[in-house]
């Protein structure tokens, strides 16, 4: 068991020292008397954890933060308390940590991997933050035989299917090996033992295969004057399994056995391998250079499979020891101690962390994009013809190559040639392809790429290419719609739309500029009569083409979008956000004299004493938009639990992109945006929120 000794003995520095005591004895305060379900003492837990991130060659802001990572939850320490204490950087750090350990995978189902996935990289605003989740997650597998067998499985799997795959994009493998032993374990133990019973029958065998090779590869490197470490190992259960899923039998299954050479410079790579391809016959197509194309997790190594001693088939890797202190520890096991300013690398890894938000980010109000398969699935790695390395989602296709190069590629693409032969657009690109896309400046993408590429940015960049070809065909619509109407009208273009005018309609309307207006037109927001009468301050009042529509159409028509107005088509509609309805409340729409109809909940105060101008508005049962609503709820002014009501909420799969906290005098309200489809998904939250402790009332409108 770990203690405060054995941490300190890792330190060199007597500042780092005193401020990892420090921490420890405030820790070992607040949780004093606390028990684990192990029965060991809680603080065996933070020493534990930091203990892991301090094998990860962390900062001592991180291990200070991991010592503290429970003091708010289970301590009742406040994060003013800490950074009082310990410092802003540490409180946001212990805060960040202690908000995503409340949250859980409620159940099985994709959305709430994806759910919970956003939450999680979304509040680990510095990247530290999830080193510590990592680390505390290890250590809670490791001890996962106090908890119930139910309680065991539920953890294993939300490792798998969330931590894991976080572990394996920051490249921490030390890490993500051993969670995923773990979670085989207790999730398929009958597997786990079987493989492991296997194992065992045959460790004698396998022992002396691997010290056979290892003597032969010494000598080989001795004899060369190659300064080189080596170490052999079986492969773990976890990979076997991995193996035998894929379809392979336990007698297919040659390259158990693995080895890895340390040497101290890249040369030094190169000029082993072939030493060993020298006496050792490759397995054709298993060598792999990650030291010249390296990983995007920064992973370097050189990989090789050969037949050696008595045939066996032996996996080889070699690499510098600075090599494997990335690839075992995360970049985060080059963040100095003692050298002011050295935040390079622990840049390099935010910039990991904002790839996870844009994606999440570009895509959360679009339901047809399956961003997750891009954060959390396997990936290959393929070429262009100079030998530039390339990692897409396993499953993508030359599209999305193309434009992983660059959006002209993507938007001008004609062809696909892999591996010296032609392809389809729709081939599905394997690890180590060799991939030319053939381009033509007068071509433009397809729609239908969309139903074969498999990355956020190709979709992305596609969808941008035709929205910005229709903004292109609206504008030009709308200005021809208006040249028209001035035709009709006998009137010149000149002497209807001069700079003056065209202001006042750009300002009237609050468009952004004169493009806007004509776009206002092609996409049938307002007619082009409309816009000359404002422009030419006609009589005839602006709200009159929709009255006369109103009057000429009887007959109802089925709109596409989310609100059906009686008897008009192609009306500019706008949610109020006096009240803001969403569907399934009753609604009023009223006639504005510029912006369409707004849409107010029939009970809306605004709309009390109006009479004229509204119009019968039903919600379109056939549209699934979600629509953006207060919810206000009441607690009593010496409670803090904003937190609570945040995961709450999160637990339902509901959106908050923002809230605000109201002091009152004898209370507090927490104003909280939320992001629902209907009345339904907004009656569980305000149910959910309303069993939290120390809730008064949640209610719609604020009190």
């Amino acid at each position: 068991m770990v203690t405060i000794d054995d941490l300190l003995k890792k330190l060199n520095s007597e500042e780092d020292k005193e401020q990892v005591k420090k921490a420890y004895e405030f820790a070992e305060k607040v949780h004093k008397g606390m028990k684990r379900l192990t029965k060991d003492d809680y603080i065996t837990h933070p020493l534990e954890v930091a203990n892991i991130v301090m094998d990860l060659n962390v900062d001592v802001t991180t291990i200070v933060s991991a010592l503290l990572h429970e003091t708010i939850n289970n301590g009742n320490v406040t994060k003013e308390e800490l950074e009082e204490e310990f410092g802003e950087e540490v409180a946001k750090i212990v805060e960040s940590v202690s908000r995503i350990n409340k949250l859980e995978l409620p159940d099985d189902s994709e959305s709430s991997k994806i759910y919970l996935r956003k939450i999680l990289v979304g509040m680990s605003e510095d990247v530290r933050v999830l080193y510590i989740k990592l680390a505390d997650r290890l250590h809670n597998m490791r001890t996962n035989w106090a908890v119930n067998p139910v309680k065991q499985k539920q953890k294993a799997r939300e490792t798998m299917d969330i931590l894991i795959p976080i572990a394996h994009r920051l490249g921490i493998n030390s890490i993500k090996s051993e969670l995923e032993n773990l979670c085989l374990f207790y999730l398929k133990p009958d597997v786990y033992n079987d493989i492991l019973e296997k194992l065992n029958s045959s460790v004698l065998e396998l022992n002396d295969s691997l010290n056979d090779m290892k003597t032969s590869l010494i000598d080989l490197m001795n004899e060369n004057d190659i300064k080189f470490e080596i170490k052999g190992r079986v492969k773990s259960v976890y990979s076997i399994y991995n193996k035998l899923n894929n379809g392979k039998k336990w007698n297919d299954i040659y390259d158990i056995l693995a080895l890895r050479i340390y040497v101290e410079k890249v040369s030094d790579c190169y000029a082993a391998i072939g030493l060993i391809h020298s006496k050792f016959k490759p397995v054709p197509k298993r060598f792999k250079d990650y030291i010249a194309q390296p990983k995007e997790n920064m992973y370097q190594s050189l990989h090789t499979t050969v037949y050696g001693v008595d045939g066996k088939i032996f996996e080889i890797q070699v690499r510098t020891y600075e090599m494997d202190e990335i690839a075992e520890k995360g970049i985060a096991s080059h963040w100095s101690y003692k050298e002011k300013g050295t935040k390079k690398i622990q840049n390099a890894m935010e910039q990991k962390l904002e790839i996870y938000r844009n994606i999440i980010d570009s895509n959360k109000d679009k339901e047809d994009v399956n961003y997750e398969e891009e954060i959390i699935s396997d990936m290959i790695y393929v070429y262009t013809p100079k030998g530039d390395v390339m990692e897409l989602p396993k499953g993508s296709t030359p599209i999305d190559f193309a434009y992983r190069i660059h959006t002209n590629v993507g938007n001008t693409a004609v062809g696909a040639i892999v591996n010296d032969l032609i392809v389809p657009f729709s081939y599905e690109l394997q690890d180590g392809d060799v991939v030319k896309i053939k381009t033509n400046a007068s071509s433009a993408p397809n729609k239908d790429w969309l139903n074969i590429v498999k990355t956020t940015q190709a979709i992305s960049k596609i969808k941008s290419y035709f929205s910005k070809k229709d903004h292109e065909e609206y504008v030009n619509k709308g200005k021809d719609y208006l040249e028209k109407e001035l035709r009709k009208r006998h009137l010149a273009f000149a002497d209807v739309f001069n700079t003056d005018s065209i202001n006042k309609v750009i300002n009237e309307l609050k468009f952004k500029d004169e493009e806007d207006l004509y776009l206002s037109i092609g996409s049938f927001r307002y007619t082009a009569g409309f816009i000359i009468n404002l422009a030419t301050e006609d009589n005839k009042d602006a709200v009159d083409p929709f009255i006369d529509k109103k009057k000429e159409n009887t007959k109802k028509i089925d709109h596409k979008g989310a609100i059906l107005v009686d008897g008009i088509d192609n009306i500019l509609v706008n949610i109020a956000k006096c009240c803001k309805p969403i569907k399934g409340d009753p609604i009023v729409g009223y006639i504005t004299k510029t912006s369409g109809i707004s849409i107010h909940k029939a009970n809306c105060i605004n709309m009390q004493e109006i009479t004229e101008r509204k119009v019968d508005v039903t919600w379109n049962d056939a549209s699934d938009n979600f629509y953006l609503t207060n919810l206000y709820v009441h607690v009593n002014k010496e409670e803090n639990i904003l937190s609570d009501i945040i995961e709450i909420v999160s637990k339902q799969n509901i959106y908050v992109p923002s809230f605000n906290t109201i002091d009152m005098n004898n209370k507090t309200i927490y104003e909280i945006v939320v992001r629902v489809k209907n009345v339904d998904d907004l009656q569980n939250v305000i149910n959910a929120i309303s069993r939290l402790a120390h809730v008064k009332e949640v209610t719609r409108e604020f009190k």
